[in-house]
């Protein structure tokens, strides 16, 4: 029975055991049309919340919108006095608590059943005597008023009956409440205490619990229906509350205080679905992060982490997350102790190290915003990942694909990550690995280009960049390659390079073009139709080019002498 009681009894899917040696006829469920209707009433319960001097809120002051209602929430009341009138409707008797029922967890039993049960009544106290007495008199027989209206008792007899309880002691009616209210099958409405629920919100849930349905429609007072649902315990609620507001429009307003939920709520779980649909809002809200960068320096830590999480991310490269978070962290918390506790304990996970270049991952090590020992750890972590074997890179990244922590998951980069191998003996020398998806591929029909992140050789910057372009007597689509030097002026720079692309069926890398180039700032070349093919047998799902959905490039550069 104590099971029964601290789940949610108002849940559909939850099953009640009836009595049937009473003759009675189990119901639908349904009990909407008794729902505070003294046709279907025998008594009356007052519910009489003492507290301390009010402090009201002015008259026609309401919630209106997410904004108002998080403001509200932070300064309600403290205490007032408030008591309402509640009709209870007559209930299938199968369902009326039997007297042999076990005890609350936050009472004891009655050891002398013979004794005369007596209904609570907490007197107000002052100064160190109502402090000390607040646990002892709420340890009265809370089975006690569980049962105040079955059989037998002298409650069950009476038309008029008062519960005087302290606010502050307020989340243990939930089980005084809710054990009558399931047993008796869903029978009274309250006006509490505006510290917790405004009265309309309570008389939500109850209609809720009579009818599985809420006539409010707006997210403020969706929110006050959930809180108060969560101090009661009716999950099915909550989620119901939950499923309206994640089919109403969010905002970044909104979305915050929906992350904000499950730290403010007893049954965080009934409220993840809401969490969740919020992170995702505010992922594809800002998904370019350099398009809203005011909104997003100025989002707290949980909207961070919940732009950070997503795989789709519209941003150049992961250093470029990097050193967006570096920002944030370093506007958001001035002092080193904090910053560094925040960046190691709860940004590092969102930052995907291993997709990193080598060069940033060096300054990484050297940056004073993260604990030695906590970057090194990350740095190794990432170079581990880089020498890797592409087959275990992709098992890795499968392994963590479901996890939270998604670092070994490679994001939708505007710029694509490569794998660089340096040599300086006997010559400067680089060999650049890039990997094409065969989406982003077709992505790039009629005339689209990608580009790889930066890799250095002798000093300077340089790129590949894709492209879908015509052959050169313009007749049809092809694939190019090109190489091009990142840095503008009167810098000249001699340099010899190979395409390559590995092939079917031996599945090795073939050379596709040589050719040697003296490079000025900003200057590209590269080959306009690499295979030698149409696009379209490019494309072909029997192409020579696409290995397991992906195409390998290899670009190799020698610094001429």
């Amino acid at each position: 029975m104590r099971d029964q009681l601290n789940s949610d009894l108002f849940d559909p899917r939850t099953e009640m055991v009836p009595d049937f040696s009473r003759g009675a006829s189990s119901s639908d469920g349904d009990f909407g049309f008794a729902f505070n209707d003294s046709n279907f009433s025998d008594r009356l319960l007052r519910i009489e919340i003492m507290g301390g001097p009010p402090q009201c809120r002015p008259d026609g002051e309401g919630c209106t919108s997410i904004a108002d209602w998080a403001r509200h929430r932070k300064r309600r009341r403290e205490d007032i006095k408030k008591e309402t009138v509640l009709d209870l409707s007559l209930c299938p008797e199968e369902q009326i608590l039997n007297d042999n029922q076990p005890d609350m967890d936050d009472g004891v039993g009655c050891e002398n059943q013979d004794e005369e049960p007596v209904a609570m009544v907490e007197e107000t106290q002052s100064g160190d005597e109502d402090a000390n007495s607040n646990e002892s008199s709420w340890s009265m027989d809370c089975s006690t008023v569980l049962r105040l209206f079955s059989n037998g008792m002298r409650e069950s007899e009476q038309r008029h009956v008062t519960l005087r309880i302290n606010a502050s002691g307020m989340h243990k009616l939930q089980y005084m409440v809710l054990g009558y209210v399931t047993y008796s099958n869903k029978c009274e409405q309250a006006n509490l205490n505006d510290n917790f629920y405004e009265e309309a919100a309570l008389m939500e849930l109850l209609n809720f619990m009579y009818s599985n349905n809420l006539s409010v429609t707006t997210a403020p007072d969706l929110l006050d229906v959930l809180m108060a649902a969560d101090k009661f315990e009716v999950a099915s609620c909550m989620r119901y509350c939950s499923r309206l507001l994640r089919n109403l429009p969010m905002t970044p307003e909104s979305a915050l205080l929906y992350l904000d939920l499950p730290s403010s709520v007893l049954m965080a779980e009934a409220v993840q679905p809401l969490t969740d649909a919020a992170k995702q809002y505010l992922a594809a809200r800002y998904k370019d992060i350099t398009k809203y960068q005011e909104e997003v320096m100025a989002l707290p830590l949980a909207g961070i982490e919940a732009i950070l999480s997503s795989d789709d991310l519209q941003i150049a490269s992961e250093d470029a997350v990097y050193d967006f978070v570096l920002k944030w962290a370093r506007a958001q918390y001035p002092k080193l102790e904090e910053r560094r506790e925040v960046l190691g304990s709860r940004l590092a996970r969102f930052i995907r190290f291993p997709y990193m270049a080598c060069r940033k991952l060096k300054k990484v090590l050297t940056s004073n915003d993260f604990d030695h020992e906590v970057s090194s750890k990350l740095v190794l972590e990432a170079l581990f990942f880089k020498a890797e074997a592409p087959h275990r890179q992709r098992s890795l990244a499968a392994e963590e694909s479901a996890s939270l922590n998604r670092r070994f998951i490679e994001r939708a980069y505007k710029y694509r990550p490569v794998k660089v191998v340096e040599f300086e003996l006997p010559r400067q020398q680089c060999v650049v690995y890039l990997d094409l998806k065969r989406e982003e591929c077709a992505n790039l029909f009629p005339s689209g280009r990608v580009y790889s992140q930066a890799f250095h050789l002798g000093g300077q910057g340089f790129f590949l960049s894709a492209h879908c372009n015509m052959d050169q007597q313009s007749s049809f689509h092809c694939f190019g390659l090109f190489l091009g030097m990142q840095e503008k002026g009167s810098v000249s720079f001699a340099v010899d390079y190979e395409f390559a692309a590995r092939s079917k069926p031996t599945e090795e890398f073939v050379s596709k073009y040589k050719g040697n180039y003296t490079f000025t700032g900003g200057k590209a070349v590269g080959y306009r139709n690499l295979f030698t093919i149409p696009w379209t047998s490019f494309m072909a799902e029997d192409s020579l080019y696409f290995i397991n959905g992906i195409l390998h490039l290899r670009a190799e550069l020698t610094i001429r002498h």
